[in-house]
């Protein structure tokens, strides 16, 4: 990676700037929702409650599906909780694509940062790319699709969330960049193995949810263990930031919201976890079960996003150059774009 590209402040943070960062946000939280209405669709196996790709029950109308019950003509589709919660995620995923497609333009339009463009296009490809994965999984009934479908969305946020922070105030007036030095290499390792541990974490996790045929034991030891795993390294991050760089406001921040959020992701796995096997026995789904797991699946994505954070901060250079020396390709680039 280049360090230069990452170690300079872009332009004096204006309210046009702040709009798109907003926007950014907007799109971050949006996909959050998103993440977390699919876990409700898998938790309450809704997925094939929509039987038809990319219409609804043979309609094309977002808000007008086809569905028609004989016994009851007057209801709806959102009657139905099945496919309310299918139906629904589609129209929440939509809503994300328009939101990538306003971010991406928005930042090619006005970031003079060259690799920030191609990240927003590579956002916008990434969340085509999703939908269209969301649609085989219906089109194919295929589970192995639809935990192909899982793991993808937290890489989608992943990079939502990276984009937020690439156009935020502190990241574009380069606050609080860590000195180089010994320190910060461990920290960088470490938030690298963190991610990486994590992503793997998420994975056994989709394959936990996605057998067919109830849990599996296999998958549920393995991903067990690595909840003690993911634990243990967010604690050896929190710990290495507090000794190190306790004055570094953004990464204090960064770790901080990361060991919470494994704490509360931790409760809420074992807290599932042990619903789970006490309704198994009587094929009972209860709304603490659905909320619950549901919960554990927003939290994980929040996790996977505060890590992100941290590692994009740990890996952040300081100034090789000036801010003088870029002055000029910046001020062309904003005559050229008003």
């Amino acid at each position: 990676m280049n360090g230069s590209r990452w170690s300079i402040s872009v332009h004096p943070y204006d309210h046009r700037a702040r709009a798109r960062w907003w926007f950014a946000v907007l799109t971050a939280f949006f996909t959050l929702a998103l993440i977390s209405w699919g876990g409700f669709v898998t938790t309450i196996d809704a997925g094939m409650a929509v039987p038809d790709w990319p219409s609804s029950f043979g309609s094309y109308d977002p808000f007008k599906t086809g569905f028609h019950d004989p016994t009851d003509p007057s209801a709806q589709w959102w009657d139905r909780t099945p496919i309310l919660a299918e139906h629904g995620h589609r129209l929440l995923g939509a809503l994300v694509g328009l939101l990538t497609i306003g971010l991406a333009l928005w930042i090619w339009r006005s970031d003079p940062r060259r690799w920030m463009r191609r990240l927003g296009f590579a956002a916008l490809g990434l969340v085509i790319f999703q939908g269209i994965l969301g649609g085989l999984r219906v089109t194919e009934n295929s589970l192995a699709l639809a935990a192909v479908h899982g793991a993808t969305a937290q890489l989608f946020f992943s990079l939502i969330v990276a984009i937020a922070l690439f156009t935020s105030p502190a990241w574009l007036e380069a606050r609080a960049v860590p000195a180089d030095g010994p320190p910060l290499d461990r920290l960088r390792r470490l938030s690298l193995w963190t991610i990486a541990t994590l992503y793997g974490q998420i994975i056994l996790g989709v394959l936990l949810r996605h057998p067919g045929q109830g849990i599996a034991i296999n998958f549920a030891v393995v991903h067990i263990a690595g909840a003690f795993v993911v634990t243990g390294l967010v604690l050896a991050v929190f710990i290495h930031v507090q000794k190190h760089f306790e004055a570094n406001r953004l990464l204090n921040r960064a770790a901080w919201a990361m060991l919470w959020i494994v704490a509360l992701q931790f409760a809420l796995g074992l807290s599932a976890y042990l619903v789970l096997l006490y309704e198994t026995p009587v094929a009972l789904r209860s709304t603490l079960q659905v909320v619950l797991r549901t919960a554990h699946v927003a939290t994980g994505a929040l996790l996977m996003g505060s890590t992100v954070v941290l590692t994009l901060l740990a890996l952040r250079r300081r100034a090789e150059a000036p801010a003088a020396a870029v002055a000029p390709e910046l001020a062309a680039f904003s005559q050229t774009n008003r």
